[in-house]
């Protein structure tokens, strides 16, 4: 069985593309979260082997999500890739600090988010 990858993000056009991207290099098992608040709950249930998120969505945003993961003596180990619209250069130190392990601006070539999969997953 693959590898389990929690994707985290509001627009469904958007999920599908790094569920696309994803797919494309290896056999993983997606779970799809539409917001913050359902990628908490998830996180217990299905302990991915990395978690995907958007910042920008109601509720609970990607960073409280990147903070949660980070900080919890269970799925600290996660790798996180953070991949949003927010390009400065304060919104990737601040989700890089947090303990994001990556971080992507949108819009973003597949092929830059399969690399960092692969690297982060081995």
């Amino acid at each position: 069985m693959g590898k389990k990858i929690l994707v985290v993000e509001d627009s469904p056009m958007t999920r599908s593309l790094i569920i696309s991207s994803l797919e494309a290099i290896g056999d993983f098992t997606v779970i799809e979260a539409a917001n913050g608040f359902q990628a908490l709950r998830k996180l217990p249930e299905v302990s991915p082997d990395l978690v995907i998120t958007d910042i920008n969505m109601p509720d609970i945003n990607g960073l409280e999500v990147v903070r949660f993961v980070k900080q919890s003596e269970n799925f600290k180990h996660i790798p996180v890739i953070i991949v949003t619209t927010e390009g400065r250069d304060v919104d990737k130190e601040r989700g890089l600090k947090l303990g994001a392990d990556k971080y992507l601006v949108k819009p973003f070539e597949p092929a830059q988010l399969q690399e960092f999969v692969r690297e982060l997953l081995g």
